[in-house]
């Protein structure tokens, strides 16, 4: 009732007659620059539009947050790849990223109408003084960490080609480091089990030497070739029964060391699994270089400090642009209206604002103090305070007739509280 009385208020104002009613789009930007429509539908079309503008630019940052937010929650937990692998969208982590993107430019948004609607129209003028920038820090603290959270997912989205690039070769790097890490962890480990081999080995093969050098001269025996008379002779038969020991020790070496050698075998056919196991996964830790932290830095590092510091400055100027402009706004007819508004409200509940000068010890300059006079709570308070009197008053009363009534029926009745 009171926006439809205010509008054919608006309508029938002598001198904005041929004003067109503005529409719903202003104002919603009204809304939200938390400006008071009602009060806005009786000023000039400038505060229209400087209104507008401040709410144009909140809603804008909501989006862009949303927007921001959103990516950045994608790509913290996209399902991991190669940085240059041409992935389909994940539908599960989109719908959740948009969610959490709605969410966040809300809470943006809901957060910028409320730093702007509470920044004050400062002193009017279209500077800046020393009290306003020291009254606006608090705002302008949150506006600049705001400011950060909705640049770097963009600032990462706008060199995503470069970034890729470049992660996909600290990947490539990754993987390298980490397979010639594993080989030398592997190697350590296998070096205990080679070296036992390596003397189970060791034994065996010179038993064979000494078989084939033993079978060599009795080869050479046989044919002549010894400087012997050809054939099998006492030689040949010395060097048979030799074989046949050495032959003997051999088998009886394997049957000693049988159980080394097959746990040695088994240990290092584990180690070699394991280290196949431990190398094929050099690409999954490649790929899990892909996050939001690392993106940010090879951001900073493409770009260079001063395009990412532009890039920052640009938001943050978006971002805290409203402050100053409420800051800078000279008092127009909205600030006066809205001053009558909330006066004429204070003024309907009986709080009167009253002032006074406040001398200073040691002669200072006396200090103009303000106090708030609460009259309708006075008045409710005083005729609350007389209604009790006047109840206590007529208790006491009360109390008084009782006791001469109950001194009457003493004095007529005495027996009857005698004997009780």
């Amino acid at each position: 009732m009171e926006t439809k009385s205010a509008q054919n208020d608006y309508l029938s104002h002598t001198h904005y007659d041929k004003l067109a009613m503005p529409s719903a789009i202003t104002r919603f930007l009204w809304n939200c620059a938390g400006a008071d429509k009602n009060i806005l539908l009786n000023c000039t079309y400038a505060d229209h539009v400087k209104y507008a503008c401040l709410g144009g630019i909140v809603f804008a940052t909501g989006i862009m947050a949303g927007m921001a937010g959103g990516y950045a929650f994608y790509t913290i937990f996209q399902p991991k790849g190669g940085a240059i692998e041409k992935e389909s969208l994940d539908m599960f982590t989109f719908s959740l990223s948009f969610i959490f993107g709605l969410f966040w430019g809300l809470m943006i948004f809901n957060l910028d109408r409320f730093i702007i609607s509470s920044t004050g129209k400062g002193d009017g003028t279209d500077s800046i003084s020393a009290k306003e920038w020291t009254n606006a820090i608090p705002r302008l603290i949150m506006g600049t960490i705001i400011a950060l959270t909705i640049s770097k997912p963009i600032e990462i989205r706008m060199f995503k080609t470069e970034i890729d690039n470049k992660l996909h070769e600290k990947q490539l790097e990754l993987q390298k480091d980490y397979e010639i890490r594993t080989n030398a962890n592997f190697q350590e480990r296998l070096k205990v089990v080679e070296t036992d081999l390596e003397k189970i080995y060791g034994g065996r093969q010179k038993l064979e030497e000494r078989y084939k050098t033993v079978e060599q001269a009795y080869q050479d025996n046989m044919t002549g070739r010894a400087n012997v008379k050809g054939g099998r002779g006492q030689i040949a038969i010395a060097q048979e029964k030799q074989m046949e020991d050495i032959k003997a020790e051999i088998q009886q070496y394997d049957k000693q060391n049988a159980d080394k050698k097959n746990e040695a075998e088994k240990k290092r056919k584990a180690l070699m699994s394991e280290k196949e196991i431990a190398l094929s996964k050099n690409q999954e830790v490649a790929k899990g270089l892909d996050g939001l932290l690392e993106r940010i830095k090879l951001a900073h590092e493409i770009a260079g400090f001063w395009i990412s510091t532009f890039i920052t400055l640009l938001f943050w100027a978006i971002e805290l642009a409203p402050i100053f402009f409420k800051l800078m706004m000279i008092k127009s007819p909205y600030d006066y209206l809205d001053e009558n508004h909330k006066a004429i409200i204070i003024a309907r509940h009986g709080v009167q604002r009253k002032g006074y000068l406040a001398s200073q010890p040691n002669g200072g300059k006396a200090v103009e103090l303000e106090y708030d006079l609460y009259l309708l709570a006075d008045k409710l308070l005083e005729e609350k305070v007389k209604l009790l009197e006047s109840e206590m008053e007529i208790k006491r009363h009360i109390i008084e007739k009782h006791v001469e009534k109950k001194k009457l029926d003493v004095d007529n009745n005495p027996d009857k509280y005698i004997e009780s």
